[in-house]
């Protein structure tokens, strides 16, 4: 009976740290793109598109959605996630600014001033992905 309690307790265990070492590595660029980037600039877009909010806690979340953007450029960039040194970091310092005036709109509760980023908005992730995802925005002569 011995060897199977401490062959369930060795099992559990290593289960455990795996989960540990998984959750406490950098996050991909795929979990940054899904989880955090794409969420935010949606939450944003969709708000201006729907006519804003007059709710303190709808711009709160706007507030939130632009503060991740805004740091979002910063973890783009760092050393291991940066495609290259030029038109990567361009296209999150791009992302980083639309981010940070989104976050000023917010805060002014101004949907003038928001509407007015959504085709920046749009613009930083268009431009980046054409480049660097390719499958996503084929080049010209490509094929969907």
């Amino acid at each position: 009976m011995k060897p199977a309690w401490l062959v369930l307790i060795a099992a559990f265990t290593f289960a455990q740290t795996s989960a540990f070492a998984q959750a406490s590595g950098e996050a991909s660029m795929k979990q940054l793109m899904l989880d955090l980037i794409h969420p935010a600039s949606n939450d944003i877009l969709l708000f201006v598109n729907r006519g804003g909010s007059k709710n303190d806690g709808d711009w709160a979340a706007v507030r939130r959605s632009a503060l991740t953007l805004a740091e979002s450029g910063n973890l783009l960039t760092m050393r291991g996630r940066a495609r290259d040194q030029s038109d990567w970091v361009k296209d999150a310092n791009r992302l980083a600014d639309v981010g940070r005036a989104a976050y000023t709109a917010a805060e002014a509760k101004d949907l003038s001033a928001l509407s007015q980023l959504t085709e920046l908005l749009d613009g930083a992730c268009t431009t980046c992905h054409k480049q660097y995802r390719p499958n996503v925005f084929p080049r010209e002569g490509g094929s969907k």
